[in-house]
């Protein structure tokens, strides 16, 4: 899964940009403190930068040069600055694109997953197999040979999780975090009515212990 990082300081449309980003299956995570915003930068070591100009301690241009020092990371300007000059500004500094707002949500989702696919051709990834099992990432489905089960989002992010953790013991609060972490309500019961629904239509497969309960510990497949 591609990690995308945003550098916005404006809560609300912070949020929004990383409801957004998790809603079409990318993990999304936001810098909300812009002290040593350089460090803090290259410590998450994403995927994808969609970078603000105007920032509390040093403007958008400034922090992008800094990047393009040490990093070919892509960089989308997303941001008000919305002149010839600017877009140049944010171009000659090193941005991949530049994106106004109001931003256009299809157009801005299109420009992500056209850049993720140049800049990692060899990465791109939208299903995980595992033992005959293959998760479709973005159709949200599950398949067995030529067969199909839909799974609901919070299924998906469950499968997805223990997919990426095979052969190991997952914790029940760790899948829990990660839930929370991408958009998606969690507490101790609401994971065992997923994991139960999840059982019962791996069983449709005829897959009737694909996740197992380690007691005390949590999860394996």
């Amino acid at each position: 899964m591609f990690k995308i990082l945003i550098i916005e300081d404006d809560c609300e449309i912070r949020e929004e940009l990383k409801l957004l980003l998790q809603n079409s299956g990318y993990e999304a995570n936001v810098l909300s403190d812009f002290e040593n915003v350089d460090q803090k930068i290259f410590e998450q070591q994403a995927h994808l930068i969609l970078l603000d100009v105007n920032l509390p301690t040093q403007n958008g241009y400034e922090i992008c040069s800094k990047i393009r020092r040490k990093s070919n990371v892509p960089i989308i300007f997303v941001t008000s600055q919305n002149s010839a000059m600017d877009e140049l500004n944010g171009r000659m500094r090193g941005a991949d694109d530049y994106v106004e707002k109001p931003y256009n949500i299809p157009i801005l989702l299109a420009r992500i997953q056209n850049l993720l696919k140049r800049a990692y051709p060899q990465e791109e990834k939208s299903a995980i197999s595992y033992k005959g099992l293959t998760l479709e990432l973005l159709k949200s489905a599950i398949f067995y040979q030529e067969n199909q089960i839909e799974l609901t989002k919070t299924e998906l992010k469950i499968m997805y999780y223990l997919f990426t953790h095979p052969e190991n013991i997952v914790a029940r609060e760790e899948i829990i975090d990660y839930l929370w972490d991408n958009g998606v309500y969690a507490d101790d019961n609401s994971l065992s009515v997923n994991i139960t629904r999840l059982r019962e239509k791996l069983k449709q497969f005829g897959f009737e212990n694909f996740i197992e309960t380690k007691r005390g510990q949590g999860y394996k497949i």
